[in-house]
């Protein structure tokens, strides 16, 4: 009788935090889980999608300090959350100085371009120069339309996360659902199930997705949809292999010999068994829907603006990668390699826990 190790003794998530690869994929992760939540608590820029626009400051590196002058609005903003964020309740115009003029005046170097300045005059309406003059500082830089790439990179980490886990949630469904059926009733259940797998597979991925988009739409929740349909073939080949094999087995056929229905066999006596590769692809191709979604913002059949998406960001702002401001693009860029790396990691440390064959 074999004797299990020490290592097949431990528990599952013990297993887990004993491999490194797991712990690296799971902290990165956990950080982007945590900033996808309280994106709107952390962003410099709690605006709705960080869309507070100042093209006088556009395109400044990491690190840009700039000074502020708050004018109040005659309209009072809409309520905000901190879910979806909150207008902004002033103007923000920014200065390079100024100086009190009397008691009720604030006279203002409005910073226009390098080297370009306007004096404008201002009444200050009772309110204190504290609650007048602010600093802020764009830790990232600012894109080419003077956003705040920090609040807009936190932001965009919910798009990611949330296509990655709808186009995962459909993948599943509909990989194991099929991928079930074939492997389980074979004959023509298999062969009709295995040429829809071919048919699908023939297609590029981009083109694919390219197709649903244009069907469905270009609003973001349909992009997921579009991920998660293109995504389900290598599920349902990795769940029919599996079931084709666990079919024979001996405690399959008992379970037949009792009278269970062909339903309650494939659910809950093969499926459970399946667990462990499925969980392996799972993370795969949550990685590949986050590069997949990034694409298809850069090309412009993604996220809309003024949503701020991964890839729509590099879009905007790749021209600059030539000039002496490449950070504009590269720092979305390092964060989709970094989340993608991560749920890779997770998928490798997954298959050296679980013992997953490829």
């Amino acid at each position: 009788m074999h004797e299990p190790s020490f290592r097949e003794r431990l528990p599952f998530w013990r297993q887990l935090t004993r491999n490194i690869n797991c712990v690296m994929g799971l902290s990165v992760i956990g950080i982007a889980v945590l900033a996808a939540l309280l994106a709107y608590v952390l962003a410099p820029d709690p605006t709705p999608d960080a869309n507070r626009v100042l093209v006088e400051i556009a395109a400044q590196k990491p690190g840009f300090r700039q000074q502020f002058l708050l004018l109040k609005k005659e309209e009072a903003p809409l309520p905000g959350s901190w879910w979806s964020g909150r207008d902004d309740a002033f103007f923000s115009i920014p200065i390079t100085g100024w100086k009190r003029k009397g008691t009720d005046s604030i006279v203002v170097s409005k910073y226009i371009d390098e080297g370009i300045t306007e004096s404008l005059t201002y009444a200050t309406n009772g309110r204190a120069i504290s609650e007048l003059i602010t600093h802020r500082t764009y830790y990232l830089g600012t894109d080419k339309f003077g956003r705040d790439i920090l609040s807009r990179l936190l932001i965009g980490t919910r798009i990611s996360l949330g296509v990655g886990l709808v186009a995962v949630l459909i993948s599943l469904t509909l990989g194991i659902f099929l991928g079930a059926l074939a492997g389980y009733y074979k004959g023509k259940t298999d062969a009709w199930i295995l040429w829809l797998i071919n048919v699908t597979w023939s297609i590029p991925t981009i083109l694919l997705v390219f197709a649903i988009t244009l069907a469905l739409g270009k609003e973001h929740g349909q992009i997921f949809i579009a991920v998660g349909c293109t995504l389900w073939v290598n599920v349902a080949r990795l769940v029919r292999g599996q079931v084709l094999a666990i079919r024979e087995l001996s405690y399959v056929e008992a379970a037949k010999v009792m009278g269970f229905s062909d339903l309650r066999i494939i659910f809950r006596h093969i499926l459970p068994n399946c667990t462990g590769p499925i969980m392996v692809i799972a993370a795969s191709n949550f990685a590949t829907a986050i590069v997949i979604e990034a694409g298809l913002s850069f090309l412009g059949l993604g996220v809309q603006p003024p949503q701020p998406s991964w890839g729509l960001m590099i879009k905007e702002n790749y021209n600059f990668i030539i000039t002496n401001n490449p950070f504009l693009a590269l720092i979305p860029g390092l964060a989709i390699m970094l989340l993608v790396m991560a749920f890779n990691l997770l998928g490798n440390g997954l298959r050296d826990v679980l013992d997953v064959r490829t």
